[in-house]
């Protein structure tokens, strides 16, 4: 392909980045009225992680860290549970409401999301 091929019929060159799909770009998901919330939560998340960093680099005792670790896997766990919850509430209840095969797209991705996060 030379450059005037892939430069198109408009003769601009191609973007470095494919254009968005259909889960990316602009679009508005059932998270995004929580969204403060959930920066805020993931702020607390991240800080628990800079914890265990703190702790590891301090030499404290193995159980206390453990128990860190438990916490900030409940913490980010619980996260994903609210974030699966508004999936199910606006994405896919929207996808039930168009109807056809974006349906059963819908459940498909929720049910690996799930069986994902059973595995952790």
């Amino acid at each position: 392909m030379t450059t005037t091929d892939a430069a198109g019929a408009t003769g601009e060159p191609p973007s470095a980045a494919p254009p968005p799909g259909p889960h990316h770009g602009h679009q508005v998901y059932g998270y995004h009225k929580q969204k403060d919330e959930h920066l805020k939560r993931l702020r607390r998340i991240e800080g628990q992680i800079r914890g265990l960093q703190r702790l590891v680099d301090e030499d404290v005792y193995c159980i206390d860290i453990l128990t860190q670790v438990s916490a900030s896997t409940k913490a980010l766990q619980s996260f994903a549970l609210q974030l699966l919850e508004e999936h199910l509430r606006h994405c896919v209840a929207d996808a039930a409401v168009k109807g056809g095969a974006e349906i059963d797209e819908k459940v498909e991705e929720a049910k690996q999301a799930i069986a994902r996060l059973l595995r952790t």
